[in-house]
């Protein structure tokens, strides 16, 4: 959305009555604040030295805060100091050693570029991150910044004034590219932020990441002389072998077999780790998602026959130890040490599985060889998934917090100008090259063009061939090309970076280029009134009755039941409210 595209909607939202938000203080300029405490980031006296500048005799390169709180790249005449709830990945973000989250390449080139420091008021990572963030809520004590994973948390905030409105921060401190990426989007995350007329968060937006593959240990695979899947019935029966005749050697009853999450599916279409769509969607079944019914009209995916067909199937692999016994009972981290460890050989993982879990699989490992799949969802060969809403992650900013604009000038340094503009930062560079994972940025979030993916990959493949010149890269393609050549002159020994760069950017990318893929693309990812009061709990009696289904606490036709209940409490009136608003776009 351009920024006089959200001005426009603003003005009519407001117009047309739309409640007013209780939140912040809007982007405007601070007054100068008074000199502040160097921030306790483990920073060397050589980095926090001399970082106060005067306000007296300002030059170009040090606007005045006026100048600076309204401008993408303006630096702050005196350090700015910022508490964050940080959202932390595996391993230290596979960061190097002396690296920290408040001490790293992103920091510090903030730092340089802005003169701001977080200070982290929690480190977290996975479920303990959204339960502090609920705690923080719940305390009415938000740090300066943090990220919200939902879109019903952030009209909580707003509706609530605990939040500031970034409408103005983002009129004024948002970079020219940063908006282009934006307006890449079909579906704007923009729009998704928006709560009573006004912008409240800095959103994520979604890419096309395409369908989940599935990721088998090729050298079992060869072990037990199994050819490579087509099909998800192709696939269960390796997965099924792999189980019952251990080739990876860990002892009867030992080999795990098909791991995923308790959440079974992606919540707005995301494609994430250890989740079933795949499965699902072999059924013709979108659970989570408003899709329209054989008749052409709006329904709940989570509430028809055809999933129904697809929780059954699920019952059966449980029963027959196919699908892990103990999903239920595991966390992300704890499936992924499954991996690392060799105890499974299969999951569904996007593209980028290669760099976690796969890589520190492979460190583990050398001789561990995984591949991706791409399988087939229909009968005619084709491979049905479901899009991404506008957006799954939103960067809030305290009500209390004098500087709302930080986040969008973050944003533009990040994602703009240390992405297409700088080309020579070593420790970028090297961040890329090594796999670093995008926790390791303040705000764990990406902001990229849509398309964003595919640009990659084909400038990848150009300066693979020849056809490019390596230097014309920019430098996140041209930190790829680097591991991804080495890999391609001594595949037999690379390094798991070289390794998970090919696999991730080359091997996997690939597969998502073909024409098989059938897109079904969102027809609602809005919030209406009964939704507000009612989906949290919809949404956990749809889990527990999957849950059930599926261990065989309760028979396949408990399902009708939940149906029933999900309409009378609140789901019947939802789906009419849905369907007006669809009618109405």
């Amino acid at each position: 959305m351009k920024r006089k595209g959200l001005c426009l909607i603003m003005v009519l939202c407001m117009l047309a009555g739309c409640a007013q938000a209780g939140g912040g203080n809007g982007g405007a300029a601070a007054e100068a604040p008074a000199e502040e405490e160097q921030a306790g980031s483990g920073l060397t006296e050589e980095q926090s030295a001399g970082e106060d500048l005067s306000r007296d005799g300002l030059s170009e390169d040090n606007l005045p805060w006026e100048e600076a709180a309204s401008t993408p790249y303006g630096k702050y005449p005196s350090l700015v100091t910022y508490t964050l709830g940080k959202m932390t990945g595996e391993n230290n973000s596979n960061m190097p050693e002396g690296d920290t989250y408040e001490n790293n390449v992103y920091t510090r080139y903030l730092r340089e570029a802005l003169n701001i420091q977080n200070e982290d008021v929690f480190e977290e990572s996975e479920e303990q991150y959204t339960a502090n963030v609920r705690m923080a809520i719940a305390s009415r004590e938000l740090p300066d910044v943090m990220v919200v994973e939902d879109r019903q948390t952030l009209v909580q905030l707003a509706r609530k004034g605990m939040i500031a409105d970034l409408s103005q921060a983002f009129e004024d401190c948002a970079s020219d590219r940063l908006v282009e990426m934006y307006d890449s989007y079909e579906v704007s995350a923009l729009d998704s932020a928006m709560v009573d007329g006004k912008l409240m968060a800095l959103p994520e937006p979604s890419f096309v990441d395409g369908p989940n593959l599935l990721w088998l240990r090729k050298d079992w695979m060869d072990e037990l002389g199994l050819e490579e899947p087509e099909t998800v019935e192709d696939a269960i029966e390796i997965i099924r072998a792999f189980v019952e005749k251990d080739p990876g050697g860990n002892g009867e009853g030992n080999t795990i077999g098909l791991v995923c999450h308790g959440d079974l599916t992606g919540e707005s279409g995301y494609n994430y780790e250890f989740q079933l769509d795949p499965v699902f969607s072999s059924f013709d079944a979108f659970p989570k998602q408003w899709v329209r019914d054989a008749e052409g009209n709006v329904a709940y995916g989570s509430i028809q026959p055809e999933t129904k067909e697809a929780l059954g199937y699920l019952r059966q692999l449980y029963e027959e130890g196919v699908l892990d016994e103990n999903f239920m009972l595991r966390s992300m981290t704890n499936i992924a040490e499954l991996v690392v460890s060799g105890q499974c050989g299969s999951f569904f993982g996007p593209w980028w599985a290669p760099n976690n879990p796969l890589m520190e699989a492979r460190r583990e490992n050398p001789d561990a060889q995984w591949k991706p799949y791409l399988l087939s969802t229909t009968e005619n060969g084709k491979i049905r998934y479901y899009d991404q809403e506008a957006s799954y992650k939103y960067v809030v900013v305290s009500a209390d917090f004098e500087h709302p604009e930080i986040v969008f000038k973050m944003a533009s340094v990040m994602f703009d100008k240390m992405r297409y503009e700088d080309t020579s930062n070593e420790g970028l560079a090297e961040y890329f090259q090594t796999n670093v994972d995008s926790t390791a940025r303040p705000l764990s979030i990406n902001i990229d063009y849509n398309d964003a993916l595919y640009r990659c990959y084909e400038q990848l493949g150009a300066a693979l061939n020849g056809s490019l010149k390596p230097e014309e890269l920019q430098i996140l393609e041209h930190s790829y090309y680097e591991k991804c050549a080495a890999y391609l002159e001594h595949p037999d020994t690379a390094d798991a970076e070289e390794w998970a760069a090919y696999m991730s950017r080359i091997e996997a990318c690939a597969l998502l280029e073909e024409e098989r893929l059938s897109v079904i693309s969102p027809i609602f990812s809005g919030e209406t009134e009964t939704m507000a009061e009612k989906w949290s709990g919809l949404q956990e009696m749809e889990k527990e009755a999957y849950l059930r289904i599926i261990s065989g606490e309760e028979e396949l036709d408990y399902f009708d039941i939940f149906v029933e209940e999900w309409l009378e409490q609140g789901g019947a009136q939802i789906t009419q409210e849905v369907m007006e608003a669809v009618s109405s776009f």
